[in-house]
């Protein structure tokens, strides 16, 4: 793995991406759930993004259902050559807005087709398998070791060019590892979160790529937020946002900026992919990777956790 000077990372060979990239999370509507509340804005976001420079997308076809890859599709088809985009199988949606593991081999092979028709490609860039157990979703009944080596398959078959892991332990990445490999690991990460700092580490070890996902806090950092509703543990203290503030201020920066650019600052091989349905809020993400933090200025924000 190498890291160049423009920030960009190489995950394997033909597989290089800004390492400040863009979730499609958020483009649907509420709870990533139906269409986005105005079609036009999700289009221009996406577009917006890629002239901003981003060469990383990340989606899955539950994300909608259906509606961020669609949206993907009709934005941006046919895609710049550079542009690569990640997807995640393993989990459906029921009709309750539930998140559910659906890793049998059968279904993951369902949900690979399905990204592959509604995204436009031949082959897919990369694909996750989405794991349970980190507290977003209850695992399935399928071995892990199973459904990996059903996706190893289909990598073999050509449909998939490179295979990731989300929500995993270390130990889940090493028997992964054994099947065929990973050469990115989506786990939550994020200033006031280390609760993956041994995945992290264990991807460092093997020149691994790290995805945080929700490298906002859930959008937590947001100036204004009703912090009293979020889940017990989870919301940032008053102290945490002023340390961070602080910091902030003296680059003339937003603390969501300073957020990021500690992420991308915390380790080599670690890449962001913020997501957000506002024009605005994206060219404050995407600013983020001009922002340099010192090591001082690390150090103190790694303590935040």
């Amino acid at each position: 793995m190498t890291v160049h000077a423009d920030r960009d990372l190489r995950l394997a060979d033909g597989l290089t991406v800004g390492r400040l990239g863009y979730g499609a999370m958020q483009l649907p509507g509420a709870g990533s759930w139906g269409p986005p509340q105005d079609h036009g804005t999700a289009l221009a976001v996406l577009r917006r993004a890629v002239e901003l420079g981003v060469t990383h997308i990340d989606t899955s076809d539950f994300y909608g259902p259906h509606v961020a890859n669609d949206l993907i599709r009709e934005a941006l088809h046919p895609y710049p050559g550079d542009l690569v985009i990640a997807t995640k199988v393993g989990v459906v949606r029921d009709e309750w807005r539930g998140w559910n593991a659906a890793a049998e081999p059968e279904r993951l092979r369902e949900q690979v087709e399905e990204n592959l028709v509604r995204l436009g490609r031949d082959r897919l860039d990369l694909v996750y398998l989405r794991v349970g157990g980190d507290g977003l979703m209850f695992p399935g009944d399928t071995p892990f070791a199973e459904s990996f080596g059903a996706l190893a398959d289909l990598r073999r078959r050509g449909l998939i060019r490179h295979l990731g892991l989300s929500g995993v332990t270390a130990g889940q990445l090493a028997e992964a590892r054994e099947i065929a490999p990973v050469v990115a690991v989506q786990n939550r990460l994020h200033i006031f979160d280390r609760s993956s700092a041994d995945v992290l580490s264990a991807c460092e070890a093997a020149g691994i790529a790290f995805v945080s996902y929700f490298p906002l806090a859930a959008g937590m950092l947001r100036p204004g937020l009703d912090l009293s509703q979020a889940p017990p543990g989870m919301a940032p203290s008053p102290e945490q946002l002023a340390a961070l503030d602080e910091t902030a201020g003296r680059y003339g920066a937003t603390r969501v900026q300073t957020a990021l650019a500690w992420l991308l600052g915390h380790s080599p091989v670690t890449l962001a992919i913020p997501g957000t349905s506002s024009p605005a809020h994206l060219e404050e993400n995407i600013a983020a990777a001009r922002l340099s933090l010192t090591g001082d200025d690390l150090a103190a924000l790694d303590k935040l956790a």
